[in-house]
C-alpha cells in the first residue's frame, strides 16, 4: 500500500479494533477516570468509522490524532458546563428571599422532602429551608459548589414530582389551602 493509497475501510477497522487496548489506555492516561477514557474511545472509533477510507497514513497514527482532538473537544465541553453550573451556583445564593412565601408554602412539602434521596433532603433542608448558601452547603458536605448547585437543581425537582404525585391539583393551582392527603410535618 503506498502513501498515496487510502487502505481498504475494513483494514483499518481491524487495526483500530486490534489496538483498542492501547488507545484506551492513552486516553485513559490523560483524562483520569476509565469510564470516561472507554466513552471516549468509543465515540472516537463510531465517528471514525465513517473516514477510515480517507486514510493515507499510518490507521494507528491518525486515530491517537483523532483521540487527542476527542480529549480536548471533552475537556472543552466540560469547562462550559462547569461555567453554566457555577453561574447557577452564583444565581442559587443571590436569589432573594420572599419571607411570605416561605412561610405559606403547602404543609406537605417538609414531609414529601424526607422521603427524597437523603442527599437531596438535605440539600433543600440547608438551601430552601435554612436559607445556606450553595457555597456554604457545597463546604459543609465537601463538594465542589457547582456539584451542590446541580443536587439541589435535581432535588427540587425530583420533590416537584413527588409533590405533584402526593397533591395533586393542589400542587397545580397552589397549596394555599392544600387538602390532599400527603403525609404532615
Amino acid at each position: 500500500m503506498s502513501q498515496a493509497e487510502p487502505a481498504p475501510p475494513q483494514d483499518v477497522a481491524a487495526v483500530l479494533v486490534a489496538s483498542h487496548r492501547e488507545f484506551l489506555a492513552f486516553v485513559q492516561r490523560r483524562v483520569g477516570d476509565r469510564t470516561l477514557a472507554e466513552e471516549i474511545v468509543q465515540d472516537a472509533f463510531v465517528r471514525s468509522l465513517e473516514h477510515t477510507g480517507e486514510i493515507r497514513e499510518s490507521a494507528i497514527g491518525w486515530f491517537y490524532r483523532v483521540l487527542r482532538n476527542a480529549i480536548i473537544d471533552r475537556s472543552r465541553r466540560a469547562a462550559v458546563q462547569r461555567q453554566r453550573l457555577d453561574a447557577l451556583t452564583a444565581e442559587l445564593d443571590n436569589a432573594p428571599r420572599d419571607p411570605e412565601l416561605h412561610d405559606v408554602v403547602c404543609r406537605c412539602v417538609g414531609a414529601l422532602a424526607e422521603t427524597l434521596k437523603p442527599d437531596y433532603a438535605e440539600a433543600l433542608r440547608r438551601i430552601d429551608v435554612d436559607g445556606m448558601a450553595v457555597k456554604d452547603y457545597a463546604e459543609k458536605v465537601g463538594i465542589s459548589a457547582s456539584n451542590a448547585g446541580v443536587r439541589v437543581f435535581r432535588a427540587r425537582e425530583a420533590l416537584r414530582k413527588q409533590v405533584a404525585r402526593s397533591c395533586g391539583t393542589c400542587a397545580t393551582h397552589g397549596c394555599l389551602d392544600c387538602s390532599c392527603q400527603a403525609p404532615r410535618a
